[in-house]
């Protein structure tokens, strides 16, 4: 069978790592999938698209029949942490990792066309947060995830860096947001899923809804809601009322998972800048602009 990557992957690979990086990735990403599936003895039912955009996401059948998911990880997007934290959430709220080497991830098989997206918006916000709590748990000892400081330094550094002036006001008063967070010092060090939002939550046979996809970090709660935050950004910007709705679902959500309301909306501030700048400099000025105009409002 080839593997032919979703544009969507290939897109925001490119984005994220360089084209170079990604490209030389992509270009043996067919014998990479080939052979983890030979490995594992699995019977391949189809690619999942326009799926992620991190990996490639094959359905399968195990030796016994068993449905599966075999997520196929760049290692520039290190699968090795998204394995650890599986491990240590032993699918308490998110998938099941069955077995995690060589890039490659088998993953207990979900419902992957319904997402938290497919629910009306406060409903989905609900399960969200009932979803993402059950995550929040200290990391085990010498754990080796990435701190939020050291996640967001990169990212710091790349939005001093936009030359565009419609943004100059806003990168500051984001990167300003971040230095007074980090400068209060962490309000707590929990492992956390790095990239939760709706459309990371998948419907599932275990549990009714579980979480996929984490970029893991450690640090505080507020880190990791501030993206949950913007979710359908596109409604809110589109509504008459989307500045006073975003302020009152920052504090709604903070207060339902006992958050510190300014610590949610300073991070979520400098996620939706950072969001905003890169995508404006990958061109996709329609996306920049939304997430720009998103963030005015905090």
């Amino acid at each position: 069978m080839a593997f032919e990557p979703p544009q969507r992957l290939v897109r925001t690979l490119s984005e994220t790592y360089g084209e170079p990086v990604a490209g030389e990735w992509l270009g043996r990403l067919p014998v990479i999938a080939q052979e983890a599936l030979e490995r594992r003895e699995l019977t391949v039912e189809r690619v999942v698209a326009p799926g992620g955009g991190s990996s490639l996401v094959v359905l399968v059948r195990r030796p016994d029949g068993a449905p599966a998911a075999l997520k196929v990880v760049p290692p520039f997007a290190a699968p090795e942490a998204e394995s650890a934290a599986l491990t240590q959430w032993k699918g308490w709220g998110c998938v099941e990792l069955i077995s995690g080497s060589d890039g490659a991830l088998l993953l207990e098989r979900l419902h992957t066309e319904t997402s938290l997206r497919s629910l009306p918006e406060a409903k989905a916000l609900l399960e969200a947060a009932g979803t993402v709590r059950k995550l929040w748990v200290e990391p085990v000892a010498d754990h080796g995830f990435e701190t939020v400081a050291e996640r967001t330094a990169g990212q710091a550094e790349a939005m001093r860096g936009s030359t565009d002036p419609q943004v100059v006001q806003l990168v500051s008063a984001a990167l300003d947001a971040r230095e007074e967070l980090l400068a209060a010092g962490p309000a707590e060090l929990m492992l956390l899923h790095g990239a939760f939002r709706q459309g990371k939550v998948l419907s599932g046979d275990r549990a009714p809804w579980l979480a996929v996809g984490p970029v893991p970090v450690v640090g505080e709660r507020a880190y990791d809601l501030a993206r949950l935050v913007r979710d359908r950004v596109e409604d809110l910007v589109a509504a008459a009322s989307g500045a006073s709705a975003t302020r009152r679902r920052v504090n709604k959500l903070a207060d339902s998972l006992d958050i510190d309301r300014e610590r949610l909306r300073g991070w979520t501030l400098f996620r939706a800048v950072e969001s905003g700048v890169r995508a404006l400099e990958a061109g996709r000025r329609q996306d920049g602009e939304l997430l720009l105009e998103f963030a005015d409002w905090l």
